[in-house]
């Protein structure tokens, strides 16, 4: 499965997405992942040793819905996947961080990268799996866990059979209104999204743009998604 989640991801305009990227703060790439494919992952969420907590969103007011967070042992998809896009969104971070005048932490593996979260007390995992039905939702928000943070994260679609549940980015904008972003992810492909803000150009070279993101009302049907995030939670 290696060689084929490397080839998805290599597949990709991966120019188009970083201009895409530093224009909106997300961006959706093309497929990933088979229909097969997605309906396995999905099918993991009813398999409980899998995960390492669930949680219920209305109870925390988060929302409405439920995700769950994969222990350490994931399946190889989930890894691969993950593994194949660190590479190609680390030039993406270490611009950006130039860009704002930030420290770029992040070395060339992913491996060690995690390594240093764990050192950091950030060693639980946080690859997500989250399943809405009708009427559910997500509340704006950013997923920062910690001191250790990967500027990206993606999210890939696993389902079809739905309405609403777009993906929402809302920026916050200097001295002006926020502007929001609403997009639908189709199955097996990914789209990619700053964990919190992104530099946009001001008079004095670079500013920061926050962004948050969350999950519009379900209208029908189910709706799964697989969350990738680049570092681990304390």
């Amino acid at each position: 499965m290696l060689e084929v989640a490397n080839s998805a991801v290599a597949a990709q305009d991966w120019p188009a997405l970083a201009a895409e990227l530093g224009e909106y703060g997300h961006a959706l790439t093309g497929p990933l992942l088979t229909p097969g494919r997605c309906r396995e992952i999905a099918g993991y969420f009813a398999q409980d040793d899998r995960f390492r907590t669930t949680v219920d969103m209305a109870r925390h007011r988060f929302g409405s819905g439920r995700y769950r967070y994969f222990t350490h042992d994931l399946p190889p998809v989930v890894a691969e996947l993950r593994q194949a896009f660190y590479p190609k969104l680390l030039p993406i971070a270490r611009d950006w961080a130039d860009k704002l005048g930030r420290p770029a932490p992040w070395p060339d593996s992913l491996d060690e990268w995690l390594a240093r979260c764990h050192a950091a007390g950030q060693d639980r995992s946080a690859q997500i799996l989250l399943r809405y039905g009708p009427g559910d939702w997500n509340a704006l928000h950013r997923d920062v866990f910690g001191e250790m943070v990967f500027p990206l994260q993606v999210v890939i679609g696993l389902d079809a059979d739905y309405a609403g549940g777009e993906f929402l980015m809302v920026e916050q904008r200097a001295r002006a209104q926020s502007r929001g972003y609403a997009t639908r992810v189709p199955p097996g492909h990914g789209l990619v999204f700053t964990t919190r803000d992104r530099p946009v150009p001001s008079k004095r070279g670079w500013s920061i743009a926050p962004m948050r993101h969350g999950v519009s009302v379900l209208r029908s049907g189910t709706r799964h998604t697989l969350g990738l995030v680049f570092h681990d939670a304390t």
